[in-house]
């Protein structure tokens, strides 16, 4: 339990659905109720499908382009520390590459649920080399499956949260999305920094050794 605790926690700070609300609103004002859902649930999808073939297939990856997994930490900790430095400052949209003419090109398309939604807006570098590293630590069966649920419960949440955007949009306000965005930043900047400390303190360890 503490497993799919740590691990639905860390990929809700990076991946930051909430902070997704205001744009997903944005893009889909002019859509039905019935489509939004549709969008909603296909974002869900697309970010199931990138996350946990990042967790099962990140590996190989590495081991074909020679990284360690010590530098690939480092990488998604400097990630996930800018992504939260940008949530903390306010510009985390622009730091996802949503500038005004993407969001307009968004707009006239008739699918958004997978660019510019589940990429790059939710599965990102960050959340992708976050599970890379998880994998390297945690791939016994019972952590796996455990793993693979507690992805399937992010995807879940994603599903709930961008179907009831406009309805949360309306309660908390843009004042609201902000104080949990930078409320969410800090986490981010946490984990990500957690990242570094442990791959340098590896680092040291096997330089010792």
């Amino acid at each position: 339990m503490d497993l799919f605790i740590y691990l639905f926690v860390a990929l809700f700070s990076v991946l930051n659905p909430i902070g997704t609300v205001p744009i997903f609103v944005g893009l889909t004002q002019n859509d039905t109720k019935k489509e939004r859902s549709r969008i909603s649930l296909w974002t869900a999808i697309n970010v199931f499908i990138i996350l946990i073939v990042s967790f099962f297939i990140g590996q190989y990856v590495l081991l074909f382009f020679g990284i360690s997994i010590d530098a690939l930490r480092i990488a998604g900790g400097i990630i996930i520390v800018s992504s939260g430095f940008s949530l903390l400052s306010g510009k985390f949209t622009k730091k996802r590459g949503i500038n005004k003419k993407a969001e307009t090109d968004a707009q006239q398309r008739n699918d958004i649920a997978l660019t510019p939604l589940a990429i790059p807006m939710l599965a990102g570098p960050g959340s992708i080399s976050l599970l890379i590293a998880f994998y390297q630590e945690h791939n016994t069966t019972m952590e796996i499956i455990i793993s693979s649920i507690a992805i399937l419960a992010i995807a879940v949440a994603i599903f709930i949260i961008l179907k009831s955007a406009h309805y949360l949009a309306k309660i908390l306000g843009a004042s609201g999305i902000v104080a949990i965005s930078r409320i969410v930043g800090f986490i981010v900047i946490a984990i990500g920094i957690q990242y570094i400390v442990s791959a340098i303190i590896n680092i040291i360890k096997g330089n010792l050794s």
